[in-house]
């Protein structure tokens, strides 16, 4: 993957963070460092940028999470805080995120990031300091089974990674059965934004879909932030293709549908990147017509154990929405919070001195019950929680069309 260079300046970036004097000034809404029963739960997602909409979600997620904590003394004697930066979606940026979290020693555990990407420039910074990360949106398999896992060699490089989503091992071949099974698609141009999660997505797509039948017609790269898709349109007109499969963000692939439709009047698939609904307002609502994406879980509004976390999340006055995220950010931060929680248990009802390997250990072990559902890890630091749906645009809408687990 073409961000695994950036792992080599890790030790430089984190040795100057320690050095820095900002450790006691953590800035965002995390408080000084004066108390020191105060835990603090760190958020990197892109706040800014095209992928907003998705990391403020995230984060909101999150700062609910600990003033339900605080409210309820979950943690009796603990107050937990929340210090988010902004990583722009950018693997660089993500990486100095790290060190600096890392920096603060009231820092135990983080949730983020949102994309693959930026997951592999920081997990190697928190893994080495047992900081405990939480992404509730990396779907990568690389990410927690190493990059041979499609040969059956999974290996989990980083222990302190965990996540409440499930993966492109699932989604990708979940897409695929939709696609061909229901959706009765035969013929596919592939398109992917050359990035970790778009690659990888489309991979495992490509190989559940061509076991089916499917034919693939053509295949196609794109770049982020790239704006005039006329090269490839061509492409997939002269193909025969009768749908796309686009791995990637929602920023692309939203005109692309939308020049896609000018000339091509067939469907643009993918994964969990594009389900958001700026992708049709981006797109056009009667261009994006008939598209479809995979997202991990089932709708939240359909889960009874999501209605307090719907209705706390209202009520508290958050300008943006939760997002396609919201709930797995809250149950990774429930998550952080439940690990200090046997920590300060397991210390005679006292915050240990130094928490983070005790917050880590206890990561693992934990089984509750979440906004998502079932919240636990197996031994790669991956959800037990496989769920998938089907969505697709319908009068200007994601509708879901089709719950369940990828069996084969």
């Amino acid at each position: 993957m073409q961000y695994r260079s950036l792992l080599a300046p890790t030790a430089i970036l984190t040795a100057a963070a320690l050095t820095a004097t900002a450790c006691g000034s953590r800035g965002g809404d995390a408080a000084g460092g004066s108390d020191k029963n105060a835990v603090v739960i760190g958020v990197d997602a892109p706040l800014t940028g095209s992928l907003s909409a998705i990391g403020l979600g995230i984060k909101n997620s999150v700062d609910l999470a600990t003033k339900i904590a605080n409210k309820n003394g979950e943690v009796p004697g603990v107050t937990f805080k929340v210090q988010a930066l902004d990583d722009q979606a950018q693997p660089s940026a993500g990486q100095q995120n790290a060190a600096k979290l890392v920096a603060d020693s009231s820092v135990v555990g983080v949730v983020g990031p949102y994309n693959s990407g930026v997951a592999q420039s920081m997990q190697k910074v928190f893994d080495q300091a047992n900081v405990t990360e939480v992404s509730p949106a990396n779907t990568s398999p690389d990410l927690t089974q190493g990059p041979n896992w499609k040969s059956g060699a999974k290996t989990r490089p980083f222990h302190s990674y965990f996540r409440t989503s499930t993966t492109d091992a699932l989604q990708g071949p979940f897409g695929a059965n939709y696609a061909f099974k229901h959706a009765h698609k035969k013929k596919v141009f592939l398109i992917d934004d050359k990035l970790t999660y778009g690659v990888g997505l489309v991979s495992t797509f490509k190989t559940q879909f061509t076991k089916l039948g499917g034919q693939v017609v053509g295949q196609d790269h794109v770049a982020e932030k790239q704006k005039d898709f006329s090269a490839t349109v061509a492409r997939v007109k002269a193909s025969g293709a009768d749908f796309v499969y686009y791995g990637g963000q929602y920023p692309e692939a939203a005109p692309l549908s939308a020049q896609l439709k000018a000339g091509v009047h067939i469907p643009v698939m993918g994964g969990d990147g594009i389900f958001d609904p700026t992708y049709i307002k981006l797109a056009g609502a009667a261009r994006a017509q008939g598209d479809m994406a995979t997202s991990v879980g089932t709708p939240l509004e359909t889960l009874p154990t999501a209605k307090k976390f719907i209705t706390d999340y209202q009520s508290a006055g958050y300008k943006e929405p939760y997002a396609a995220y919201g709930g797995y950010s809250y149950d990774a931060a429930w998550a952080i919070i439940q690990a200090v929680k046997a920590a300060v248990a397991a210390n005679n009802g006292k915050l240990p001195e130094k928490p983070r390997p005790q917050v880590l250990a206890a990561m693992s072990k934990l089984s509750f019950k979440g906004v998502t559902g079932k919240v636990a890890f197996d031994e790669f630091g991956d959800t037990l929680n496989k769920q998938l749906t089907i969505y697709l645009v319908k009068g200007g809408q994601w509708a879901a069309v089709k719950s369940g687990t990828f069996t084969g």
